[in-house]
């Protein structure tokens, strides 16, 4: 039985801010990562796939501007911090130089206003003649002689289809445990907070990079039009576990379902204390879990289901798949017309070998745990 969620291409739901347009089709949806104020897009990865790949989503955020991004994207560059073996490995693939620094500003990149882009993608997909359906809660598979031909929604109403794309996020292992899925990724909540300055204090920062250090897992962004800034930490994160599976916990399913683990509060008000001294007495304005779906390796899982050809994966974005959301959808075409690249079918697969495990995140001494629902802060509790 598939869990509570929308039948738009089986697509994970996307936390709202509140935009006027969410009127006109409940767009970005209230409760998915992909929808915040902001996203980091860097080139600086220690695979040279993805930092290829980063090169080639920035110059689509530049280029298709017009057509599609309008000023969603924002070239603010990115100061990269740490040292590590990501760290270093990253740098060589963004200097293409034999050695590595503590420190380096990367101009290429910056950070994009996911909500914003979000809408602005699914715009120009219903301009193109894309159908949404809305309202609709799946609950079924639906399948003759063990081949999968449409899902079933609550209402009883039934969507035909040859295929069907799971792009489910976090929720993908809890929504069909049946597959299997939980064993090649897990839902994993990671903790962020978000100050409000004045409109003059905010004008002192506005021209800031991104900050990105490798070594804590901890970043920040510019402040916001909104003189928001947003801070998190790239670590391992929490889980949430439920009937064994790891399950995204919202706000659309618990009252407190924006509020962080206490010890990561504070951590992060540490963090930026070092980054912004000047700023750090001051009190948490938001605070959130963003629920990521992490592979062991950090590589995506696009593909069919090893067992069930009527089933492709669109998913495993271990927090770092928004940036290459103007590139990233050729890859899922690529899949589904059968024509992807064969190291990257084995890259992206189901049913890999999992030969390293996801790096980015190594020099946070970090471990996962789960979710202590008694030790939470909110807003109100984060003040020093």
């Amino acid at each position: 039985m598939f869990r509570r969620f929308d039948c738009l291409s089986l697509a994970q739901t996307r936390i709202s801010r509140g935009y006027a347009y969410r009127a006109l089709w409940g767009l970005p949806a209230k409760d998915g990562s992909s929808n915040d104020i902001n996203r980091i897009v860097r080139t600086s990865y220690s695979d040279p796939f993805y930092a290829k790949l980063a090169k080639e989503a920035i110059q689509s955020w530049r280029d298709d501007a017009v057509d599609i991004w309008e000023d969603s994207y924002h070239e603010s560059g990115v100061l990269v911090m740490g040292s590590s073996k990501y760290a270093n490995e990253a740098y060589m693939n963004d200097s293409r130089k034999a050695y590595a620094l503590k420190r380096y500003i990367n101009y290429d990149g910056g950070w994009a206003d996911a909500g914003k882009a979000t809408y602005l993608l699914t715009k120009k997909v219903i301009s193109l003649g894309g159908k949404l359906i809305l309202g609709k809660q799946a609950t079924e598979l639906v399948k003759k002689d063990g081949v999968t031909e449409g899902v079933k929604c609550h209402d009883g109403a039934v969507i035909a289809c040859s295929l069907v794309i799971l792009a489910t996020g976090p929720w993908t292992p809890s929504i069909l445990p049946e597959l299997g899925h939980q064993e090649k990724s897990i839902a994993t909540g990671q903790p962020m907070a978000m100050v409000q300055l004045s409109k003059e204090e905010a004008d002192r920062y506005r021209g800031i990079p991104v900050f990105l250090n490798f070594s804590s897992g901890f970043y920040c962004f510019p402040p916001t039009d909104k003189n928001l800034v947003k801070m998190a930490i790239h670590s391992p994160g929490v889980t949430h576990t439920v009937d064994g599976i790891s399950t995204p916990r919202t706000v659309m399913t618990h009252p407190d379902g924006l509020l962080i683990p206490s010890s990561y509060a504070q951590q992060l008000r540490n963090e930026f204390a070092q980054v912004f001294p000047e700023l750090a007495k001051k009190p948490f304005s938001n605070t959130r879990l963003c629920w990521y779906n992490d592979s062991p390796d950090g590589d995506w899982i696009i593909g069919h289901h090893p067992k069930n050809s009527s089933i492709l994966f669109a998913t495993g974005g271990s927090g770092h798949a928004f940036k290459f959301f103007p590139v990233i959808g050729r890859i899922v075409a690529d899949a589904v017309q059968g024509v992807l690249d064969p190291e990257l079918v084995r890259k992206f697969a189901l049913d890999r070998n999992i030969e390293h495990i996801d790096e980015s995140r190594d020099g946070t001494g970090m471990v996962r745990e789960e979710l202590d629902v008694s030790r939470l802060s909110g807003p109100q509790r984060s003040q020093m």
